[in-house]
């Protein structure tokens, strides 16, 4: 049987926020994969290296964490208002599938400076030096995020003192608005409290009775009180991601709040969209040694926040779970701003594995309903290789 050479395709690797991705423009991609569906999905996973029994991802780009095995194709948008369209791709570490259900918001920080550097902005909207603004059309949940690059000489600039707890290295700061972050789509009657309530009696079967609250904001998440299921709120991956039970335990919290924000409609489907709803679980403050073995002190952080990405306990926190932390934090009644000490509040600085994080955002009540205008919080972005990558040519 001949063998087929491997494919060449234009790539970049990124670090964004506390995740890693390989960023591709839409046109770069061969012409089968430039739409959605079958061959697209082939070509990420093959490109990340899935999916894998053994659970490494060797022979691909991934990293084997839900942080490192994800993928952005990004496009100059059609839309009004808008410069690039950004769609983002979780694929599977050891099953054949890439989830679309949500976005990144870690990598949501390399979408501007991927996007000027790539030629996808209008260079007259870009400054040679200052802060250039990129309006991007967040594909997967519909939703505009404005990213605040900041540029030097007539490049996007990476380097600066930006410490972000979870990266290693300090970077230049890139500023995200996520705006409008409830959801419109997701859920029963597309409101940001699915439900329709602030917190929610969850019958989990094998659990018990929790009290949840579910959002759709930034991305669908299920927040339960730490203290419910056994822990404290301080517990860094080792204890959980350790713990086959507590996974498990975890996924059926996961899977039966799908079921109820109406995300699925049989608790079967959860097991095909991994990457929504995240389940959190939140207390009030107290000192913890973070991962790094920084200390922190409950007097410097609001809540404790601890959230599960693709079956596991995160390293620090996803950024879109952090947009949902800080909308949740600013409705007075949720476990997220009781577990801050409730009231109205418009930031929180919440402690996660790796250290501690501020997120701001404004919520509004009219007419019975809550709405935030959106949710502002700073990350880092950092270009690591670009070249191309490649796949063998069967792939497609």
């Amino acid at each position: 049987m001949p063998q087929q050479p491997q494919i060449k395709i234009p790539a970049t690797y990124i670090r964004g926020g506390t995740s890693k991705g390989v960023f591709f423009r839409l046109q770069d991609l061969p012409e089968a994969a430039q739409k959605p569906g079958a061959a697209r999905d082939a070509l990420l996973m093959r490109v990340i290296g899935s999916p894998d029994p053994y659970g490494k991802q060797i022979d691909g780009m991934g990293g084997a964490t839900s942080s490192t095995s994800k993928t952005v194709i990004v496009s100059t948008s059609s839309r009004p208002e808008h410069d690039v369209d950004y769609l983002f791709g979780q694929v599977s570490i050891d099953k054949a599938f890439v989830d679309w259900s949500g976005n990144c918001g870690n990598l949501s920080s390399a979408v501007g400076p991927f996007a000027i550097s790539n030629g996808l902005v209008d260079p007259a909207r870009v400054p040679r030096d200052g802060i250039a603004t990129v309006r991007i059309w967040q594909a997967n949940i519909g939703k505009t995020i404005i990213a605040h690059v900041p540029m030097t000489n007539g490049a996007v600039q990476e380097t600066g003192d930006f410490e972000l707890d979870g990266v290693t290295f300090p970077a230049a700061e890139v500023q995200l608005e996520f705006m409008d972050p409830a959801a419109e789509e997701e859920g029963a009657g597309g409101t940001m409290f699915p439900t329709g309530n602030l917190v929610d009696e969850l019958d989990v079967p094998g659990v018990g009775t929790l009290k949840a609250t579910m959002i759709n904001a930034g991305i669908p998440t299920v927040f339960v009180n730490a203290a419910a299921i056994g822990y404290t709120g301080i517990e860094l991956q080792d204890a959980i991601n350790g713990d086959p039970k507590a996974l498990a335990m975890f996924e059926t919290i996961r899977a039966h709040g799908a079921l109820r924000m109406g995300l699925i409609s049989d608790i079967g489907e959860a097991a095909t969209r991994q990457h929504t709803p995240k389940v959190a679980f939140v207390a009030p403050p107290r000192d913890y040694v973070a991962s790094s073995g920084k200390a922190v002190s409950a007097a410097d952080i609001d809540l404790l926040v601890r959230a599960l990405s693709m079956g596991k306990l995160h390293h620090a926190m996803m950024g879109t779970a952090a947009v949902a932390i800080g909308t949740a934090a600013a409705i007075p009644g949720t476990l997220v701003n009781l577990a801050a000490g409730g009231g109205e509040r418009t930031a929180v600085r919440f402690g996660h594995p790796s250290g501690t994080l501020r997120v701001g955002a404004e919520a509004t009540r009219v007419d019975g309903e809550w709405s935030v205008k959106r949710a502002i919080m700073s990350r880092s972005a950092r270009v690591l290789m670009e070249g191309w990558v490649r796949v063998p040519g069967d792939t497609l």
